[in-house]
Formats: C-alpha cells, sequence, structure tokens
C-alpha cells in the first residue's frame, strides 16, 4: 500500500473494505490476487465481521442524504456509519453534547436510529442475534419466572 497524499480525508470502514476487496483481498490467503501485509489481513479480518460488510454504497449514499438535516459533524457521522448503532443509548456516546444540542433530544436521536435502522443493513453478527434473541428472551422470563415463584424460605 502507497499512501499518496497524507491526510488527503477520513475513509468509512465500508471505503477501506471496499479498497481490500478490489485488490482481491479473501478470508483465504491463497486466493488473494496481490501481496498482501499481514496487517491488511487482520483489518480485512475485522471489517468483515463488521457492519461495512453489508454496507453498499447506495445506502452510504442515501443515509448522507437523510442524516443532513439532523446537522451532525463529519465525524459523528462516520462514527455512526461504522459503528451503525441500533439503540438509542448507542448514539449518545457518539453525539457530542446532545442533550444541549437538540431541543427535543429523544425524538431526534429515536429518528438516527430509525434512518440508521432503514437505511443501513445490519451487521452479520446482529443477524444471527436476532434469530436467537427471541429464544433468549423466552428462556430468561421462563427462568425469572421461576426463581420469583419459588419461595424464598427454600433458600436458607
Amino acid at each position: 500500500m502507497k499512501i499518496l497524499e497524507a491526510n488527503a480525508g477520513v475513509l468509512t470502514n465500508f471505503e477501506v473494505l471496499d479498497f481490500f476487496r478490489a485488490k482481491g483481498a479473501s478470508k483465504d490467503p491463497t486466493r488473494v490476487i496481490a501481496k498482501v501485509a499481514h496487517s491488511e489481513y487482520k483489518v480485512y479480518d475485522y471489517l468483515v465481521d463488521t457492519a461495512a460488510s453489508d454496507q453498499t454504497r447506495e445506502s452510504i449514499d442515501e443515509f448522507l442524504t437523510s442524516i443532513k438535516r439532523h446537522d451532525l459533524a463529519k465525524a459523528e457521522v462516520l462514527n455512526i456509519l461504522n459503528t451503525r448503532p441500533a439503540a438509542e443509548v448507542e448514539i449518545f456516546p457518539i453525539i457530542e453534547n446532545c442533550e444541549g444540542r437538540f431541543p427535543d433530544e429523544e425524538k431526534e436521536v429515536t429518528e438516527i436510529v430509525d434512518l440508521v435502522t432503514k437505511t443501513l443493513p445490519p451487521p452479520p453478527n446482529m443477524k444471527h442475534e436476532e434469530i436467537n434473541k427471541g429464544d433468549e428472551e423466552t428462556a430468561t422470563l421462563k427462568n425469572e419466572k421461576d426463581e420469583i415463584s419459588k419461595d424464598p424460605m427454600d433458600k436458607i
């Protein structure tokens, strides 16, 4: 990899992953087209398991167009793109001074999360978690119900 211009701008995880894929990067080191450094393998392996692996240029463009009305800083938008927060609690660490910037903070944050979930595909690990989430919640509720129904004196 050769740096043509230092500090030319920031890249999203999708753009870095797209660059590696253009170089022929693969999970299988024997299928790589160009010479790839060990650190590039590590970065590729990491990015394949993030939200960037399922994002498309179209979904990112749609997100960038829609998020403009929320008046976020470039770094905040970049972090949202890279992390793809799926809940309000994940937005607060990304947006600086969220309470002071938005008059109706809760509504604004909810709109941003809705925008993210509508325009950006979920990361690969989240797809599997959502499938199993219903079963886990059912088991947790059952265990909690069993704990509550037990006589407290039985534990002594």
